[in-house]
């Protein structure tokens, strides 16, 4: 068995601003351990094709993406939010980015192989349906899953969102939609500041302080989520990958180390066993330390084998 690995070069062309953390090297730094790990030999590598406007109108409202469009500049820089900025190959990365999620649906539906990682970037569980936000242009994962929902007639998917910040974008499109089980753990307070509550019976957040301890993240997970996801028995899991909450990476105060991403990989792995042949797609959200970055995307995809 292989996992198949998709990016493509203009996911390197994007660039945030020379001291942004959202670096074209993040992408680099995973290749390097997928080398030195020697999961290069078991990663399949595919260039990913870009998704299309009527597949971004599944979860965006028309005018955004049309705006998105119409603002993308030619030379320079324009800011979307304060923390997001386009330049004249940010729209190309974006569409590559969420295409990349629709290619790893296809795949893994047709059966050619059971799970796909998408090495990409800009990252995209920020966007909610009518804005851009938090270094994300388009919701990445949002657009696969309406897409499979779509295209592949299914009436359940899970997504898993286990970034240090919460995947509010994720939450604004898919809040009350009871063919998706959208579940996010995250350090709160921290950006964007939301997540706290929630009221959709769909949407199972885990808020945790600063400090947070690997025991404790994984009994959190353990109680709140495996038993929903279990009872859900998702047709496709999808994972909003990020790696922030490792102890090296300054973007938060968690204290996770690559052999919690390998552990809750692991337990998703279960799940989408049992209930779904296997069938997996994850793409990359944050994660800013890149060696611990690297490591951690490594023990993610041999978890999944």
């Amino acid at each position: 068995m292989a996992i198949t690995l998709f990016s493509h070069p203009s996911c390197y062309l994007h660039l945030a601003g020379d001291d942004h953390p959202e670096q074209p090297a993040r992408l680099n730094a995973i290749n390097d351990q997928l080398i030195r790990s020697g999961m290069e030999f078991v990663v399949q590598q595919r260039d990913a094709t870009p998704a299309q406007r009527e597949d971004l109108y599944g979860v965006h409202a028309k005018l955004y993406i049309d705006e998105i469009y119409a603002k993308a500049p030619s030379e320079g820089h324009i800011w979307l939010d304060p923390d997001t900025q386009m330049m004249k190959h940010s729209l190309n990365a974006a569409l590559h980015a969420a295409g990349a999620a629709i290619n790893a649906v296809d795949l893994v539906m047709s059966g050619d192989n059971q799970q796909a990682f998408c090495n990409v970037r800009p990252p995209g569980h920020h966007a909610t349906h009518d804005q851009a936000m938090g270094f994300c242009l388009f919701n990445n994962i949002a657009i696969a899953a309406a897409y499979a929902l779509k295209h592949y007639s299914l009436t359940r998917v899970a997504i898993i969102d286990f970034d240090v910040h919460h995947g509010n974008g994720t939450e604004d499109i898919f809040a009350g939609d009871e063919r998706v089980l959208f579940c996010s753990s995250f350090q709160h307070p921290l950006y964007p500041f939301s997540g706290e509550l929630s009221a959709e019976p769909n949407i199972i957040n885990i808020p945790l302080a600063g400090g947070c301890k690997p025991q404790q993240w994984r009994e959190q997970i353990a109680q709140h989520w495996l038993p929903k996801l279990d009872q859900f028995a998702p047709q496709l899991v999808f994972i909003s990958a990020g790696f922030d909450g490792h102890r090296e990476d300054d973007m938060s105060e968690f204290m996770l180390t690559e052999d919690d991403y390998g552990w809750i990989t692991q337990q998703l792995k279960l799940i989408a066993d049992k209930h779904c042949h296997g069938r997996i797609v994850s793409t990359l959200e944050g994660g800013y330390a890149l060696s611990a970055l690297g490591r951690s995307v490594v023990a993610h995809l041999k978890a999944m084998l």
